[in-house]
């Protein structure tokens, strides 16, 4: 809830937060609306709508009326079907967003970075962000083909990189903070230090990692960039991003 995780932003030197949507009804965005309203720390929404719902574009003009909604998001990792993104009333939704400069949140596993490059590649107007990675098996040090496929995604200049939820593809208990380094790397070579934005993924890090472990893992990395890329890194590229 709010109230457990202000003070952590608070030690860490965090100003504000964007809340991500993790069960997709509308009943959620309300929640989430309602923390926000409730608490200036939290800057932006990301909600969920049906968007292969006729009335798709009804529900996001209704969300129009709460400022702190930035974006939505579906959840694609959960898909039986892993081309689910590319269905044709999934991609009709999914161009109205633009039209209310709305971003969305691409929720994927590694097995649909290809399916997610020629969904991006739809849309070129459109801002997009790849939550986690995309999810590398970093536990089992799997690189190269999730690479490929990271840079091939990264030449859509529309679409950013959160650097979140790695510990989750970790070991959770046998992680060490060299496994990350790779992932990094990767990312910040094909997204340039303009595209890349952390991401706490709290309270799901919980399982493996406090959210001061979870900073950790950026931090040495972040910390070789310039002071301005840094900013850019842990803040500026998000408000950029999302509006806030």
């Amino acid at each position: 809830m709010p109230e457990d995780l202000e003070p952590i932003l608070n030690e860490y030197g965090f100003s504000g937060c964007v809340s991500v949507q993790t069960d997709q009804t509308e009943t959620e965005n309300h929640l989430l609306i309602e923390h926000a309203m409730r608490n200036s720390f939290i800057k932006g929404v990301v909600g969920w709508v049906d968007f292969k719902a006729a009335n798709v574009e009804d529900r996001l003009a209704y969300y129009k009326q709460f400022d702190k909604v930035k974006g939505f998001r579906h959840i694609l990792q959960g898909e039986a079907d892993r081309a689910y993104m590319l269905n044709a009333d999934f991609k009709r939704g999914i161009s109205k967003l633009k039209g209310f400069g709305y971003t969305y949140d691409i929720l994927i596993y590694t097995d649909q970075m290809q399916f997610a490059n020629e969904f991006a590649a739809a849309f070129p107007e459109q801002p997009f962000v790849i939550d986690h990675l995309a999810k590398p098996n970093i536990k089992d040090g799997d690189l190269d083909q999730w690479a490929r496929d990271m840079q091939a995604i990264a030449q859509n200049e529309n679409v950013s990189c959160k650097i979140s939820g790695m510990v989750t593809e970790a070991d959770w208990r046998a992680w060490k903070p060299a496994h990350f380094t790779p992932y990094l790397e990767v990312v910040f070579e094909a997204f340039g230090t303009d595209r890349v934005m952390f991401g706490s993924d709290w309270p799901v890090c919980r399982v493996a990692a406090t959210y001061g472990e979870a900073l950790s893992i950026p931090e040495a990395y972040i910390a070789k960039l310039s002071e301005t890329e840094q900013q850019k890194a842990w803040g500026g590229n998000a408000v950029k991003f999302y509006g806030l």
